[in-house]
């Protein structure tokens, strides 16, 4: 004899654009050759766009390092909230040499 088990309805998590943003920020940063980020995000459902600014490393090659920030955060943001990234518009901001890292040299 078989017995048939009926599953309740299961509830739906709500994840805010600020804590997508906040995540997406974190792992810009996992990224080699990225110096700083922010990020920003749009949660429509269960598909997030995300607006992404870097500062990088110089002499890091742009495209490529862009392109693996655009991969890695769809990887890592659809990962960690369920969401699935549709677009990750990525902006360079600037390019930081080894002196600005450090700071001020007397």
């Amino acid at each position: 004899m078989t017995t048939t088990l009926t599953v309740p309805q299961r509830g739906t998590t709500t994840v805010a654009d600020r804590a997508v943003g906040r995540i997406a920020t974190r792992a810009a940063h996992e990224v080699a050759g990225v110096a700083a980020a922010t990020a920003g995000a749009h949660v429509t459902g269960g598909v997030a766009a995300l607006d992404v600014r870097l500062d990088l490393h110089y002499p890091a090659p742009v495209a490529a390092t862009t392109a693996a920030v655009r991969a890695h955060l769809a990887d890592r943001v659809g990962a960690l909230t369920g969401l699935t990234v549709s677009v990750v518009d990525v902006a360079v901001t600037e390019l930081r040499t080894a002196a600005q890292a450090t700071g001020r040299v007397r």
